[in-house]
């Protein structure tokens, strides 16, 4: 019984850490984006920090933001058909 508990721990903190290194890098992905879209001289009315700032709260609602949620889901799925094939089947 405690080896379970164990391994749910442990493994929720593995993919915490997965998950806030994945959204580390997606954000500096999009912001370097942002400012290459920037620097390249299209119309953009206001600063250059106002821009940015607005990029990446139209990113906190995209698609790639909540796909990274994967790292919690699929994981949790894997095992759980693992048992029940190695259980049932």
């Amino acid at each position: 019984m405690f080896g379970w508990v164990r391994l749910i721990i442990i493994g929720l903190f593995l993919m915490t850490i997965v998950y806030i290194c994945l959204s580390w890098y997606s954000r500096s992905v999009r912001r370097e984006k942002l400012e290459k879209q920037f620097d390249e001289g299209a119309e953009h009315p206001g600063p250059r920090e106002q821009f940015i700032e607005d990029g990446l709260k139209a990113y906190e609602g995209s698609l790639r933001r909540k796909l990274i949620w994967g790292v919690y889901v699929i994981p949790v799925i894997l095992v759980i058909v693992m048992l029940y094939v190695t259980n049932f089947m």
